[in-house]
């Protein structure tokens, strides 16, 4: 049949035009996405928004940051080159004579009207300060030796479509602008460098000195700035790709985040079991899989030509198992290999590294299809965080995390802890992840030696699906529930291994390995038959479709820790298509921010940002099948004790694009970047640019506002306890409130006392008969809370156990006045109770040391020992284990039978 088929497809494809870019092509529809229409809560806001600034025309609002004084910076990405000078060109500046207060209130700057006229769409503009440019693309750099974001050749030739024929990926050299971090030199936060990604490939990095002068402005010395990419240090690992978003770590570093568009195995939701199943990869089959075609950006022409004639209700047609709603018969355009459009550039990558550009000819005016051979790059070497060790060196020293896994990353949120990470990846059906590792990271003295877990989500709950719930519900009014899968357990030594494997495939293969003729003789034929072999049958070069199909089939039988030696790269090299293979939750359409304060603990939130809530999260297939809203949304997610997210609470909604502009003007609409203040309150920079909902095209830059949040404790009692009540924030002060804490089950748990904080001076409360519910009344009289108070105690609630069992403790605030007398917006989270069994022996509790809901330190030392199988041997009949089953049922029956004490021993 293969045979058949790439004879049948070379007859109809003589004139294809191999070598030609694509631009327009329609992209595949996805099953059964619904229409938008008037979605319940969008807009919406569960807090406040306020606009900072519009940017100007053509232009995202990308790489925020808030200096130590309050400054703030931005990149201008991609302005169109008929504004006014300076805003023509990308370029990254700060708003002049302005700093936030960090108070946690909006009311530090004043809100910037809509851009309604063409003067004021042309430029970036703010009522606080003057935004005022520091850097401009290709400026000269390093003494003139360089410019500003633009890569070289090892012989200083600059990458540009000035000396090279070809496609850059998303327009010119140094036109995408997107993160900034700054380094501070000082402690003051005065000096240091500004490090800024520029999104192209290949990608760049570029560290400018910065610092401010006696007035308190910003300057920056471009003398002797650099472009880190093109030291030898970054040739090493490959150099960069498409560097995005990022993140400042926690260790003062900055992290970069390349956004391997091109990474997509198999197009939106579909697997790589779907290809191996149908026998063919047509109408399925992702970009990355043209890799190392010679000119990898014309393979969609390429396609548009082979199925130009392709019906697939045709009997005689030899592709037949093609899924329809990935066929679009309009205009030619049949099917799209996803992430294509990102391979451009990755022959000028090639040059980069060091490659001879045997494909430019006539004087490098063309660009050819003759094949790259020695030091085509590795395309497992691009899709991961890059840490910028030793900052202030010359030059600085890169370390690709390839153990947190390949994706479209967006950018990454490293937690206080130090171990654990969640990443975004950008695109259409793209995933969140989660990298937990087993030490501290800085704790490695070899960042090879970093080892860890990586997850991708599952989303559980009905209502987040219209096939489990019957209603397909608003995204406005429903949280999501998130499992997190393992993927798998290396080091980044390890990942860097597997990957090694692979530095050898170049241009040639893809036609030697794939083709029947011989390329050196007729290249157009052999290129044809290459092309086919790899959309019939995948791409022979890197790993193939039956090991992926193979390594989920062995995760499922044996777990992820038990694969076969040689498939345990799989997740880490191939993460998108192997978290799809085992049923992840990897419908998320542009998740292009993750962020928290940093220095966040448990209880602080992480913000995600979903550009779009469309596509594959509002049609008929996967865990999310929800309402369509087109302008996207803002989740957070509350920090768990073990830094773990569970759950994601939609907090702004932005609008439908069916709205009008008396909805859509002043809404967020397609977040891109959030950036979290000190003081809690997150930067959310747009990412929409026109669209049919607004009076205007421009994006903008707003500033989130939470609610306050009154805040009851989660508490493990073994007999009685405390749970504190405090309240996050108060930016505008307070004055007084009228608050209940319930318990939901007394006879789990009871309320038997409060104590109120010195601070307070007007106090009273009231417990019900039942110690069910306290209620609480108190006020600011000697005006000792101070408005941008953080993290104020309240009270301290005294429980008792009444049995075994967990119970909810729930906060209702029914009065909340600031120092003004006006209402406070304001939120309450709820806790658990948790109490334990009896003692079984001498003075010490049961404890249950994995957080399981069973008990299996009996003694109470703090561990499970043979002594504690021991225990519940001898006293199993007792009334402390028998009135408390649940406690001790290890082998999960329902019951208390000496199997648990089996059950126990095994796990000692």
């Amino acid at each position: 049949m293969v045979d058949l088929t790439r004879r049948r497809l070379m007859e109809t494809s003589v004139a294809a035009a191999l070598g030609a870019s694509v631009a327009g092509v329609a992209s595949a529809e996805h099953a059964g996405e619904i229409e938008e229409s008037d979605t319940p809560g969008a807009p919406s806001v569960k807090g406040s928004l306020k606009r900072f600034s519009t940017t100007a025309f053509g232009a995202e609002v990308t790489g925020p940051f808030v200096f130590q004084d309050g400054s703030l910076l931005h990149s201008v990405q991609h302005p169109s080159r008929d504004n006014p000078a300076p805003f023509d060109k990308a370029g990254v500046g700060y708003f002049k004579g302005f700093q936030f207060d960090f108070g946690g209130d909006n009311d530090d700057f004043t809100e910037v009207g809509i851009p309604d006229t063409d003067e004021k769409q042309g430029q970036v503009r703010s009522d606080n300060g003057e935004f005022t440019m520091l850097v401009q693309e290709e400026d000269e750099i390093n003494g003139g030796a360089e410019r500003l974001g633009v890569a070289q050749t090892p012989d200083g030739t600059n990458i540009t479509k000035e000396n090279f024929a070809g496609t850059f990926y998303a327009g010119n050299a140094a036109y995408n602008p997107d993160c900034n971090q700054f380094v501070a030199t000082n402690e003051e936060g005065t000096e240091g460098y500004l490090f800024t990604n520029w999104e192209n490939t290949p990608g760049s990095i570029t560290r400018v000195p910065l610092s401010q002068n006696d007035d308190g402005e910003w300057e920056a010395d471009l003398e002797n700035a650099i472009n880190v990419i093109n030291t030898e240090p970054f040739r090493e690992i490959g150099g960069t790709l498409i560097n995005c978003y990022g993140d400042l770590s926690p260790w003062n570093t900055m992290i970069s985040a390349e956004e391997n568009y091109a990474h997509p195995r198999v197009s939106f939701t579909h697997t790589v079991g779907e290809i191996v199943e149908a026998g063919t990869g047509a109408g399925l089959i992702g970009g990355c899989q043209f890799w190392n075609r010679p000119n990898p950006l014309g393979i969609q022409d390429a396609i548009n030509t082979y199925f130009e004639d392709w019906d697939s209700d045709d009997p005689n047609n030899p592709i037949d198992s093609a899924p329809d709603d990935v066929v679009n018969y309009d205009g030619g355009s049949v099917w799209e290999a996803q992430g294509y459009w990102a391979l451009g550039g990755v022959e000028f990558l090639a040059y980069h590294l060091g490659a001879e550009p045997v494909d430019q000819a006539d004087g490098n005016s063309t660009n050819t299809t003759n094949p790259i051979g020695e030091g085509f790059p590795n395309p497992y070497d691009y899709g991961y965080f890059v840490d910028i060790r030793e900052p202030a060196a010359d030059p600085p020293r890169p370390i690709k995390y390839y153990v947190m896994g390949r994706a479209a990353w967006e950018c990454p949120d490293f937690q206080s802890d130090l171990k654990t990470v969640y990443g975004a990846s950008d695109g259409d059906s793209k995933g969140i992840y989660k990298f937990v590792a087993d030490e501290e990271i800085p704790s490695y003295d070899d960042p090879m030696d970093v080892a860890g877990t990586l997850y991708a989500p599952k989303i559980t709950n009905d209502a987040a699906s219209v096939a489990d719930s019957g209603t397909r519900n608003s995204p406005a009014e429903v949280n999501l529930e998130i499992e997190w899968l393992e993927l798998g357990h290396a080091t980044n030594g390890e990942v860097e291994s597997w990957i090694a494997e692979y530095d050898d495939v170049t241009q040639v293969d893809y036609l030697e390995t794939h083709a029947e003729t011989d390329w050196t003789e007729d290249l157009s034929t052999a290129l044809v038959e290459a092309d086919l072999e790899v959309i019939l049958n995948g791409n022979r070069n890197y790993i193939t479709n039956e090991e992926i199909v193979e390594w989920a089939d062995q995760y499922e039988t044996r777990g992820p820790d038990n694969v076969d030696e040689e498939l345990r790269r799989v997740p880490f090299l191939e993460t998108r298509a192997a978290a799809k293979e085992i049923g992840a939750s990897i419908e998320f359409n542009k998740a292009e921010g993750v962020d928290s304060v940093d220095g966040a603990g448990p209880g602080d939130f992480v913000y995600f940002g979903i550009s779009e809530f469309n596509d594959d999260l509002a049609n008929g297939t996967g865990d999310i099948q929800m309402d369509r809203v087109d302008g996207g949304v803002v989740y957070r997610a509350e920090l768990e004790r073990d830094y773990n997210v569970s759950t994601l609470e939609p907090v702004i909604v932005g609008p439908d694009f069916t709205d009008g502009p008396s909805d859509a003007d002043d809404a967020l609409r397609n977040i891109d970047n959030v950036y979290t203040m000190r003081d809690g309150r997150v930067l959310c920079c747009e990412d929409g640019f026109g669209g049919p909902a607004r009076s205007y095209p421009n994006d903008g830059l707003y500033v989130y506002q939470p609610n306050v949040m009154l805040d009851v404790d989660s508490v493990a009692l073994d007999s009685t306890g405390t749970a504190d009540l405090t309240v996050n924030a108060l930016p505008a002060g307070f004055s007084g409130a009228k608050v209940s804490v319930s318990i939901a089950h007394p006879e789990v748990a009871t309320i038997t006392g409060v104590e109120f904080a010195d601070a307070l001076g007007l106090t009273e409360s009231e417990i019900s008969d039942d110690g069910a519910t306290a209620t609480l009344k108190f006020s600011d009289v000697d005006k000792n809370v101070q408005a941008g108070t953080i993290d104020l105690a309240i009270a301290s609630l005294s429980l008792t156990s009444q049995s075994t069992g967990t119970t909810d403790l729930t906060v209702e605030v029914h009065a909340m006045d600031d120092e003004d007398g006006d209402a406070i917006g304001a939120e309450a989270r709820s806790g658990v109770v948790v109490t334990g069994p009896p003692t079984v022996v001498g003075e010490e509790g049961p404890t249950d040391p994995d957080g399981d809901g069973r008990y299996e330190d009996l003694n109470g030392n703090g561990r499970l020992d043979y002594d504690d199988v021991k225990l519940l041997f001898e006293h199993i009949d007792s009334d402390s284990v028998t009135l408390n089953k649940a406690a001790y049922d290890f082998n999960e029956n329902g019951k208390l039978d000496y199997d648990d004490v089996v059950s126990l021993y095994e796990e000692v």
